[in-house]
């Protein structure tokens, strides 16, 4: 007999599902994962993996055969189309949640957003503050969250996360964008001044927390929780660090939103914006939650400040580089195509 406990995480061959696995074969658990993407690094012969699709009951219920606990990142990301984000985010979360409690699972750990607090008009942002979903992501992010209230009705243990925007090894997506102007010696535009303050999280913090909800007292976990980094500057302040890692003196350059998110809307409109709109509508405001909740029932203690977060995957970015698949993807482990901001390079 082994006391060894198997944790199934959906979306493993994600960014947060690759970092998870192996923080958590680091401690000494087991894992099994589904995903639509293949599994495709070095730790693939330490899992039990199947390639497929939450949306499908059988292979979530042969996939999760075994498990002692769920971890559910699967998403469908705000680039994706309003259908697939609805049937992934808010259907999948459905038949996930089902099959744990029909497998007799006791807990599933449940990875929300902060996007469903929308584009407030305060901060920081409590849990018990009110949700309002900007876009298709958004509402779907509220819907499953709606979901998984209804599962811990039936009994199950649903430990909901709203992490925001993290980073660390093997994240790319729209921070890409930043990463590759500052390594080519580039100024670096911003939407607005850049002083407001923009929480972000390391996305070992998260895994940190992800692992208290998946071992305290159910009593402590069975809730939500707001999830970012304790030390974080404003955005021009934490983005600049960057430029200053990569060395070449460049600065970041402020835009008037005013003048800039217009703009964006048309790009957008056109397909030519790399950016959606929860980006650029929030990217000039405040945006940072309360943490004391988690650092109070889950000792969460992050780690890493916004600075650190962003220089360990700047560095690990450089280390990387070459290794990238072009100018393409809509997933946080691929660069997010550029479109007319490839063209902005030029001026920078």
């Amino acid at each position: 007999m082994t006391d060894r406990k198997t944790i199934y995480i959906t979306g493993v061959s994600g960014f947060l599902g690759i970092n998870l696995t192996r923080y958590l074969l680091a401690r000494g658990y087991d894992v099994s994962g589904i995903d639509l993407v293949d599994f495709a690094y070095p730790e693939r012969e330490r899992i039990a993996f199947l390639q497929g699709d939450i949306r499908d009951p059988d292979a979530v219920k042969r996939s999760m055969a075994g498990a002692d606990a769920v971890v559910h990142t699967a998403a469908a990301l705000p680039l994706y189309s309003p259908e697939d984000i609805y049937s992934t985010d808010v259907e999948g979360t459905r038949i996930v949640l089902q099959q744990a409690l029909d497998q007799g699972i006791r807990r599933a750990v449940h990875i929300s957003s902060t996007a469903v607090y929308g584009v407030p008009d305060h901060h920081p942002l409590y849990e018990s503050d009110p949700v309002s979903g900007v876009g298709a992501y958004g509402r779907a992010k509220i819907e499953a969250e709606q979901v998984c209230l209804d599962f811990r009705r039936r009994g199950l243990c649903v430990p909901i996360l709203r992490p925001k925007s993290f980073v660390g090894p093997e994240r790319l997506g729209v921070f890409a964008i930043l990463y590759e102007w500052a390594s080519e010696g580039r100024n670096f535009p911003m939407i607005g001044s850049g002083n407001n303050r923009y929480q972000l999280l390391d996305v070992e913090d998260l895994c940190q927390a992800i692992v208290a909800c998946l071992t305290l007292d159910e009593a402590r976990v069975n809730d939500t929780f707001n999830i970012g980094a304790a030390e974080f500057g404003t955005m021009k302040s934490d983005y600049q660090a960057v430029l200053d890692e990569a060395g070449f003196g460049k600065r970041i350059v402020p835009f008037p939103a005013a003048l800039v998110v217009p703009v964006l809307r048309v790009l957008e409109v056109l397909k030519l914006s790399p950016l959606y709109p929860w980006i650029y509508e929030t990217a000039s405001k405040d945006s940072f939650v309360s943490i004391e909740k988690a650092q109070r029932a889950l000792d969460f203690r992050p780690q890493f400040s916004n600075r650190d977060a962003l220089l360990r995957n700047y560095r690990w970015y450089l280390q990387h580089k070459s290794s990238f698949a072009g100018d393409g993807g809509v997933t946080h482990r691929v660069p997010w195509k550029q479109k007319a901001l490839k063209l902005a390079k030029v001026f920078f």
